[in-house]
C-alpha cells in the first residue's frame, strides 16, 4: 500500500492548507497546517483518506484519531473540532475527501445484495482501517486531475467504486443507512438538515421527534447515538460556529450577531462561546485578526 499512498501524495502534491478544488466533483485536497478556525466547523457528510500526518476528529465528547493506516466516514453532517498534525518525519498532513451525496450511493445500492438492517443506536461516524483496493480507486480518482478531459467519463465511475469499497467494508452500514429511506440514521439526518437550516430558530425535541416518525424518548436516545450530542447541544454548536465565522468575516458585533442566530441574552452568548472556543467574543477576534497580521 506504501507505493500506492506515495502516488496519492504525488498526485495531491499542489493542495493548499485549505479545502483545495481538484477539478474532479465532490472531491477536495488539503495540506499543512490548517487555521483552528477552519478546522472548527459543520462538516458535511464524507469519506476522509489521510495521506501523510495525522488528525483528530471530536464530535461532542467523542475523539478519534486516524492516519493513513485508516479512513474516516461521516455519514450526516456534525458540527465537530479537527486538529491536524504532520508525520513523524516532518512531513506536511495532507489529506484528500470526498463529499457524499444519498442518492448516488442510492442508485449504487441498487446494484448491490440488500444485507441484514444493522443494529440500532450506531453512530453517524468512524474510521476504519484502509485496504489496497480502496487506495487502487483513490489513485484512478486522483489520476484525473492530470487528464481533466476525462473526469467527466470516467469521475463518476471512480466515485461508485470508492463508495463501493467502502460499502463493502466495515462502515459500510453507515453509508446504507443514510441512503436508504427509512432507517433510523436517514430519519435522525432528516431532523439535521432541519436544524442547520433553522439553527436560529426555537427547537422542540418534539416536533423533531414527529419529523423523524420515533417517538420523542426514542428520537432524543438515536439522534445522541448518531451524532454524539443531544438535539439542543447539536443546535447550540451549530448556532456558535455561525456566528464565529461571521464574527470572523467582520459581519457585525458580539451583541447583533448573537440575537441573529437565535439567542435571546448576549451575556448568555458570550459565556457559551468562551466555554465552546476558549475565550469571549472580543478576545477572540482579536487573536484571530493578530494572527492574520503576523503571517
Amino acid at each position: 500500500m506504501e507505493h500506492q499512498l506515495q502516488e496519492l501524495r504525488h498526485l495531491a502534491r499542489n493542495a493548499g492548507s485549505w479545502r483545495t478544488d481538484t477539478g474532479i466533483p465532490r472531491v477536495a485536497m488539503v495540506q499543512g497546517e490548517i487555521p483552528a478556525h477552519r478546522l472548527a466547523a459543520v462538516y458535511d457528510p464524507m469519506v476522509n483518506l489521510i495521506l501523510t500526518g495525522w488528525k483528530t476528529m471530536t464530535v461532542g465528547e467523542r475523539c478519534l484519531r486516524y492516519d493513513p493506516a485508516t479512513y474516516f466516514v461521516m455519514s450526516v453532517g456534525l458540527p465537530a473540532v479537527g486538529a491536524v498534525h504532520p508525520a513523524e518525519d516532518g512531513a506536511p498532513y495532507l489529506a484528500v475527501n470526498l463529499t457524499l451525496r444519498p442518492e448516488i450511493i442510492t442508485n449504487l445500492l441498487a446494484d448491490l445484495p440488500k444485507p441484514a438492517t444493522p443494529a440500532l443506536g450506531r453512530s453517524g461516524f468512524d474510521i476504519a482501517a484502509v485496504t489496497p483496493e480502496l487506495l487502487d480507486a483513490w489513485v484512478r480518482m486522483l489520476r484525473l486531475m492530470e487528464r481533466p478531459q476525462d473526469i467527466s467519463a470516467l469521475a463518476p465511475a471512480y466515485e461508485r467504486e470508492i463508495l463501493y469499497r467502502v460499502l463493502q467494508g466495515p462502515l459500510g452500514w453507515l453509508l446504507r443507512d443514510i441512503a436508504t429511506p427509512d432507517t433510523t440514521l436517514s430519519r435522525i439526518d432528516v431532523a439535521i438538515h432541519w436544524i442547520r437550516e433553522n439553527f436560529a430558530a426555537p427547537l422542540r425535541v418534539e416536533t423533531l421527534a414527529e419529523m423523524a416518525a420515533l417517538s420523542a424518548s426514542a428520537f432524543h436516545r438515536q439522534f445522541k447515538a448518531a451524532t454524539a450530542l443531544s438535539p439542543l447541544q447539536y443546535q447550540k454548536r451549530v448556532r456558535l460556529l455561525h456566528a464565529r465565522s461571521r464574527l470572523l468575516a467582520g459581519e457585525g458585533n458580539a451583541t447583533s450577531i448573537a440575537f441573529d442566530v437565535g439567542y435571546e441574552s448576549a451575556t448568555q452568548f458570550s459565556r457559551e462561546y468562551a466555554r465552546q472556543f476558549g475565550q469571549p467574543p472580543a478576545r477572540d477576534v482579536a487573536k484571530f485578526r493578530a494572527e492574520l497580521q503576523a503571517v
